[in-house]
């Protein structure tokens, strides 16, 4: 069953986020307190722990839940495999996938600080549909 291992947030953008116990998703937000949220497509990110690992695998020391500076570091789900439009309910919330992987942009400190950035390629956005709290074990559900 996929789920949430981490919650993670960042008062400003371009940095890793920090692990919090849970986190209120708003609707048309994302995440209270995140840089990234605000009334666009990318207002929630996510990345597996799938992909943190493929990371670790490389040799890069230190990498962890929120260094890529995604909001939720999942398990248990091939995430950058699901198709634009994807429903997933986690926690309370209902959100939506609108984006696979982004362009990383110059002068990134995840990039400088680990030699590389996974989620351009297996990160993915949502929007936040319904509203509500997300915590570390959660489980993930996907629906269309």
């Amino acid at each position: 069953m996929p789920k949430v291992l981490s919650v993670n947030i960042s008062e400003k953008k371009g940095v890793p986020k920090e692990p919090i116990e849970k986190g209120y998703f708003k609707v048309n937000y994302g995440l209270e307190g995140d840089s990234h949220a605000g009334n666009w497509h990318r207002q929630v990110s996510l990345l597996g722990q799938e992909s943190i690992e493929k990371m670790q695998n490389t040799g890069v020391k230190g990498l962890c839940a929120g260094k890529f500076a995604e909001n939720l570091t999942t398990e248990g789900v091939t995430l950058y495999e699901l198709p634009v439009g994807t429903k997933l309910k986690i926690g309370e919330t209902e959100m939506q996938v609108t984006q696979i992987g982004k362009e990383c942009h110059s002068g990134c400190a995840i990039k400088k600080l680990v030699g590389d950035c996974v989620m351009p390629r297996e990160g993915i956005f949502a929007k936040v549909l319904k509203p509500g709290f997300i915590k570390s074990g959660d489980k993930i559900e996907i629906f269309n």
